[in-house]
């Protein structure tokens, strides 16, 4: 079992949802609160929504192991257009989710506000126009002059650190960038974090 959250730490738990086949499916679909059941039928593309289910159910295991409570007694409130809130245990950590292709992740804190993201890096995207688009020219020229593999480790980089600062939902106290061999990792926090989030890769047995 991971350890507890050590004192101003944060920790990131990665899934790869190739992983888990359709019995686990229907044992974590029992886990949602009738709002997420809810919104996770209303979703159309199975990828979207098998990321959605699988985001709440390592978001639950990660919690409920760092709690030392089942899973399934982890209620958290459906809030549209925002992320999800802790309603059982009333005092937990802070915790923000986030997904990309086949890989889900959830990012624990006891004690500061956070924001995450992880992008799959795809080689086939044109970021130097997502880069113009999203940046300004100014970036998109610096992105240019790079070799294409540091051209698209930069740009994801940045994109990633956009979209967790977005998540966070105020200034950050502090940004921290994780290497991964297919993700672009930035976890964003309210306060500066002790030391480097601790990254967890593994399934969703709560066990």
């Amino acid at each position: 079992m991971p350890p507890a959250l050590p004192s101003s730490g944060a920790s990131i738990w990665l899934l790869d949802s190739r992983s888990i086949d359709l019995a686990q499916i229907s044992q974590y679909e029992t886990w949602l609160g009738a709002a997420e059941a809810a919104r996770y039928a209303r979703f159309v593309r199975p990828l979207r929504q098998r990321q959605f289910l699988l985001g709440r159910a390592l978001l639950r295991v990660a919690m409920g192991k760092l709690l030392e409570v089942a899973p399934e007694s982890i209620a958290l409130e459906e809030r549209p257009g925002q992320a999800p809130r802790l309603l059982s245990p009333a005092e937990g950590p802070h915790f923000s989710i986030s997904h990309s292709g086949h890989w889900v992740a959830c990012a624990l804190s006891g004690t500061t506000r956070l924001g995450l993201d992880i992008e799959l890096r795809d080689p086939r995207r044109d970021v130097l126009a997502l880069a113009r688009q999203a940046f300004g020219a100014d970036v998109a020229a610096e992105l240019e002059s790079m070799p294409l593999e540091a051209r698209l480790a930069a740009f994801y980089q940045r994109w990633s650190e956009a979209e967790a600062r977005y998540k966070l939902g105020m200034d950050a106290g502090a940004c921290a960038t994780l290497a991964h061999a297919e993700l672009s990792i930035v976890l964003c926090s309210a306060a500066p974090l002790a030391q480097a989030p601790a990254l967890i890769v593994q399934g969703l047995a709560p066990d």
